[in-house]
This record gives C-alpha cells, sequence and structure tokens, in this order.
C-alpha cells in the first residue's frame, strides 16, 4: 500500500507529465505553423511519451492501492520566437521534470518506499535520456545559425523518429 504523500506526490507528477504532453503538442503546433513537420512530428513524439509516462504513474498508483486523481494544470504557452526558442524552452522544461523526479525520489527513500524507489528509477534513467536528446537538439541548431538549408536537413532528420511506447514491466 502506498503512503498518502507519495499518493499525493504521485498524483501531482501525473498532472506535471500531463502539462508536459500538452506543452510538446503545443509547440507541435507552433513547429506545423511555420512549416517545419520535421521538427513538429518529433515534438508530438514527444507528446505521445509524456502520456506515456502520465499514464505509467497512474497505473503505478493503482497497483499499490492508492487513489489516482486526474488534476488540472496551467494552458501551455502556443507562441514562441525561432524553433531555437521552442528547443531551449523544452530543454529546461526538462530540466525542470528531472527534478521533480529526484524529489520524488528523495520522498520514498524518506518513507522507506523500496517500491516506489525501484519504479521511479526507470524515470531517472529516462530524465537522463530526455535532457541529452534535447540538448543536442538544442546544440544543433546554434551551430548552423541561419542556414536555412541546415534547418531544412536537421527538420528531416528529426521527422524520421516514431514512438516506441516502454515495454511492459519495464522499470
Amino acid at each position: 500500500m502506498i503512503s498518502k504523500n507519495m499518493e499525493e506526490a504521485f498524483n501531482d507528477q501525473v498532472a506535471a507529465e500531463f502539462y508536459s504532453a500538452h506543452l510538446y503538442l503545443a509547440m507541435s503546433a507552433y513547429l506545423e505553423s511555420i512549416d517545419l513537420p520535421g521538427f513538429a512530428s518529433w515534438m508530438r513524439v514527444q507528446y505521445q511519451e509524456e502520456v506515456s509516462h502520465a499514464e505509467k504513474i497512474f497505473d503505478y498508483v493503482i497497483e499499490r492501492d492508492g487513489r489516482a486523481v486526474v488534476k488540472s494544470f496551467e494552458d501551455p504557452p502556443v507562441e514562441w520566437k525561432s524553433v531555437l526558442s521552442v528547443f531551449e524552452e523544452a530543454y529546461a522544461h526538462e530540466q525542470k521534470v528531472t527534478g521533480l523526479i529526484n524529489n520524488l525520489v528523495n520522498l520514498a527513500q524518506g518513507e522507506t518506499d523500496h517500491a516506489s524507489q525501484v519504479f521511479l528509477h526507470w524515470f531517472v534513467n529516462e530524465q537522463v535520456e530526455e535532457e541529452a536528446s534535447v540538448k543536442t537538439i538544442v546544440q544543433q541548431l546554434k551551430l548552423l545559425g541561419d542556414s536555412k538549408a541546415g534547418l531544412f536537413q536537421i527538420d528531416r532528420e528529426l521527422g524520421q523518429r516514431t514512438f516506441v511506447p516502454p515495454a511492459a514491466g519495464a522499470e
């Protein structure tokens, strides 16, 4: 059985993951509006990943005999100054999510909730991957500067990404 503190913290994280999903969907819509379908597709995959993260946590709360609660969250922004600003915001957001996951780990450790610590291990690893992925794109965008050809090449490359759901029981 999960403690009330852990249950509430996980439910807050579900809301944070759904916010992340909506942020990435808003970024996808913006990128579509400036005719960069590859970047938009990449963000759509991010959206799908974040929804799967929220559902994974939601299901975990239920599995631990807790009460999963769907909470509201703020609206994401809808405009950015550039492709670079989109990905810089995505990178900053992933760093924030890493902090939220680390706080959950700290809470689980403080409550000696070993099951939650094991469950959260997957998310810790996932955040390392998420930050590295977005940081690479930020760095590439900075390197190409004003090169339209470079922008379109990255757009084509990012458009190849597909959503791969986490394997069942992958923790």
